[in-house]
């Protein structure tokens, strides 16, 4: 590898865990649908720090997905500042990674070149590219898949070769918009297990909007709540079921205190 270019295998800054990446101040959001103006999001305040894991729950409408989109630059505020790392975001930026619902692979290229593919865009040099490659396919457990097209992975394989598509750029953030909810409950599962050892080897900051309870509970260092009419952040708490990696996710279901938290956030949602 190259004297002059630093690995991207370690944290490429020197921030610590708890400082804020990413910091969202009186952030609102108008449009216009026929005669009538929507107020999508109102006043939404948020820091998220280096080490988060931040699920956020709400009903449909409540404005996730357009928070989502605002966060990684593909939408617009009609109020507020976002920075990262202290300097103004307010398009898409290599900082600011996204995982969708749907992989989005590109069909034509195998799993190692489509983890490839924005290190190129980087730059980063042909050897530190090999090593990146095989460092994160072994990382989502696909290093014996890497010269397989997308068509030749299940649904599940093809979301972790798109989740470390976007760890192999080195993000500051990663936004995770449902990323496993057309998946079935064993294979969601499944991933959902794998993630959560991915943020702990990594410790990267996640956001990650689903519309599953716990899921939230088993995954999440943080959960958010958001309501509707105007979209707006209504709870921002520390889960105080915070699993370890080797607690198995039945034994954490089983757990009274998983039901009472469950109940709670159902509540909070539908309220």
């Amino acid at each position: 590898m190259p004297g002059n270019e630093q690995s991207l295998l370690q944290r490429t800054t020197d921030f610590p865990a708890g400082q804020p990446v990413i910091q969202l101040a009186g952030i609102s959001l108008r449009y216009s649908q026929s005669a009538a103006h929507i107020q999508a999001l109102a006043d939404i305040n948020l820091e998220l720090s280096g080490d988060d894991f931040v699920c956020v729950l709400g009903p449909s409408g409540c404005g996730k997905s357009s928070l989502l989109n605002i966060i990684a630059g593909f939408l617009q505020p009609t109020t507020g500042t976002i920075t990262v790392d202290g300097n103004i975001h307010s398009k898409p930026d290599p900082q600011v990674g996204v995982v969708f619902q749907h992989p989005n692979l590109f069909p034509w290229l195998s799993i190692e070149k489509n983890i490839e593919f924005g290190l190129k865009m980087k730059q980063v040099g042909k050897e530190q590219r090999k090593e990146l490659v095989a460092h994160y396919l072994q990382l989502v457990g696909l290093d014996g898949f890497a010269k397989l097209l997308p068509f030749q992975l299940s649904g599940g394989m093809k979301q972790r070769a798109a989740i470390a598509r976007t760890l192999a750029t080195d993000p500051r953030m990663i936004l995770l918009d449902e990323p496993f909810s057309a998946l079935d409950a064993f294979t969601r599962e499944t991933m959902q297990k794998n993630l959560y050892d991915i943020w702990h080897k990594t410790r990267k900051c996640l956001l990650f909007i689903t519309h599953d309870v716990d899921e939230a509970l088993l995954l999440a260092k943080r959960i958010i709540i958001m309501q509707p009419n105007p979209g707006r952040i209504v709870n921002d708490f520390p889960n105080p079921l915070l699993r370890r990696p080797e607690q198995a996710f039945s034994r954490l279901r089983s757990a009274k205190e998983f039901n009472d938290m469950r109940q709670f956030l159902i509540g909070q949602i539908h309220s």
